[in-house]
């Protein structure tokens, strides 16, 4: 998406190291949100779905709802994961993404990644992936990720993707798909994005995991903070952004990617009109006036 589309959108609205077998029935991550295959390995009764999606206030936290299977991204699950990220947008205006059990995600169902399967199947799980990825950069609201646990390949790649991570002491990342014979391409695409490109390499070549510590100290996760006060710490950032302006948010957020892809001179730039539109809100308006009166901001949203 190049700069001009990323405004109008917003503005419009192991174990094996740790524990190898909690990666090795899942890997990796990538497009095309396709309601026309039924995950043939995983079903989910009605009473247990694959999310668990709930709001309050503004905030919506969405569960992955699969502790069984390591919250394996299956196709099925990227496609509830897609669409509760993507419902409801009016009174939304932050997004939570965490785990029930031990691993917040083990990436791919390797069990949907057999040659029987069939290559147009991997096409659409890979492809699913990738819209889902696209969609928490591109929505207009942040998403945070709360990880208390392992997340390896795509559920590495699902942390990277968020705008912010928050995780436990405990946690662990990976990116093990080499160690089965499926190097984590896609996930490296967010990890390399994330992390300095030696330590990404260095994970990506070897599969062997980083601690919650060294993740923090790369980039990985913007917090590391005990395992009890994960979920407190995550929703002290979403009750901080819910007081800001959603158009302002919206704009920051979008002119931020935007800006990431381009040449310095250039991102200076584009920088510049962002901030004269910026000032053509009317809660950059409100904001600048309740400054001056010293008085509190009232937004439109």
């Amino acid at each position: 998406m190049n700069a001009r589309k990323g405004i109008s959108y917003s503005l419009r609205y192991v174990q094996r190291s740790l524990q190898s077998s909690s990666c090795k029935n899942s890997l990796l991550g990538d497009r095309r949100l396709s309601m026309s295959h039924t995950c043939q390995t995983q079903t989910q009764t009605a009473a247990e779905p694959l999310t668990i999606a709930t709001q309050e206030k503004g905030i919506r936290t969405i569960c992955l709802n699969d502790p069984r299977k390591r919250n394996a991204l299956s196709l099925a699950m990227l496609q509830s994961l897609h669409s509760d990220l993507i419902r409801d947008q009016d009174s939304l205006r932050v997004i939570i993404i965490k785990a029930k059990g031990p691993v917040f995600s083990a990436g791919h169902d390797l069990k949907e990644l057999t040659k029987e399967t069939g290559s147009g199947y991997h096409e659409e799980v890979f492809s699913t992936c990738t819209n889902v990825m696209d969609l928490i950069q591109d929505l207009p609201v942040p998403v945070i990720a709360q990880v208390n646990g392992l997340a390896t390949a795509a559920g590495c790649q699902l942390v990277a993707t968020c705008d912010i991570a928050v995780a436990s002491t405990g946690s662990h990342f990976a990116t093990p798909g080499v160690s089965v014979g499926l190097f984590c391409t896609t996930p490296g695409v967010a990890v390399g994005r994330s992390l300095p490109k030696k330590v990404a390499l260095e994970m990506l070549f070897t599969g062997r995991p980083i601690s919650a510590q060294d993740a923090l100290l790369h980039g990985l996760v913007s917090k590391v903070v005990p395992e009890d006060q994960v979920e407190e710490e995550t929703l002290k950032i979403a009750e901080r952004i819910c007081e800001t302006s959603k158009s302002v948010v919206a704009l920051g957020k979008a002119a931020f990617y935007s800006q990431m892809a381009l040449e310095r001179k250039h991102a200076y730039r584009f920088a510049e009109k962002i901030m004269v539109q910026n000032l053509q809100l009317n809660d950059a308006q409100e904001g600048i006036q309740a400054f001056i009166h010293k008085r509190k901001p009232e937004w439109t949203q």
